[in-house]
């Protein structure tokens, strides 16, 4: 019989780097500061009744353009190696993983961002997820970004929660995703997912866990406190901890912790299962009746 998977899905910028993740190169790059560059494509969007995402990844084409920089795949991978992580993100994966084992579940991590793909797999992370959702440029013949191939906007992050929960992780598939499914046959319930995010653009999937049984955690740095605890007043997440991945930090405690919840209520849902099927067959273990 395989192992039960719990998933850990995150969202990226404040939540597992520092900033926004053009902040760190692609911005500078164009001569700007990072609150001018937001200020531009934000205006544009609202002028223009646009959807935000959309707004922002036009406006990273137009500036390039006018400053003649490359916008080629492979420019914005490189631009990716200039991110800063929270400490104790490079080895929360593999640290985790080991403990999911030691409880006898599978661990599996994804990323649903509203940043650029391209940028997180320059990160020195992105081996580690078994599947990135980010918004994403397609490119023509000659490696130029042309058009959009994904807009991962803050709603539309739920969709991919379903698609793990389905395993239908396939963006092009969506007559499975759409399909009826019987949830016991369903690759990741609900009940085994665990969302990591850092604010009010991460509430919808946050909101998702809370409705279905999962868990919400928000992650913050000291100037962003203030607003995780009104997430957690709200009752939009279930716990709010310092953005630090290191082991032994209440963060890495309370993560753990939920891991060990899931795979006991997976371990007794297998009891009970097992012994559902052996009604009337005569081999149950006797238990007296009260009322003996």
């Amino acid at each position: 019989m395989s192992k039960p998977i719990i998933a850990l899905l995150y969202d990226f910028d404040k939540t597992l780097c520092t900033q926004d993740m053009q902040n760190y190169a692609f911005i500078p790059s164009l001569g700007m500061k990072p609150q001018d560059f937001w200020q531009e494509a934000n205006t544009f969007g609202w002028r223009e009744h646009m959807d935000g995402i959309l707004a922002y990844m036009y406006t990273m084409l137009r500036k390039s353009k006018e400053k003649g920089l490359s916008l080629r795949r492979e420019a914005l991978v490189e631009m990716g190696r200039s991110i800063v992580l929270f400490p104790g993100v490079k080895e929360w994966f593999s640290r985790i993983n080991a403990f999911g084992e030691s409880q006898g579940v599978e661990i599996e991590h994804y990323i649903l961002s509203s940043g650029l793909r391209e940028i997180i797999e320059g990160s020195g992370i992105s081996h580690e997820f078994r599947e990135i959702y980010a918004s994403e440029f397609y490119y023509d013949e000659t490696g130029t970004p042309v058009w959009p191939k994904l807009d991962v906007n803050f709603t539309a992050k739920t969709q991919f929660v379903y698609r793990i929960n389905k395993g239908v992780l396939d963006v092009a598939n969506d007559r499975d995703l759409n399909a009826s499914m019987p949830d016991d046959s369903k690759r990741v319930p609900f009940t085994n997912m665990i969302y990591v995010g850092d604010g009010l653009s991460d509430v919808p999937c946050m909101k998702m866990m809370r409705s279905y049984g999962g868990q919400a955690i928000a992650v913050y740095q000291p100037e962003s406190r203030t607003a995780v605890e009104e997430l957690l007043a709200r009752g939009r997440v279930d716990f709010i901890f310092p953005a630090d991945y290191r082991e032994g930090t209440d963060l890495d405690t309370t993560v753990k912790n939920i891991i060990r919840k899931m795979a006991v209520t997976d371990l007794l849902a297998e009891e009970h299962a097992g012994q559902m099927g052996q009604i009337g067959k005569g081999d149950l273990p006797y238990q007296a009746s009260l009322f003996e």
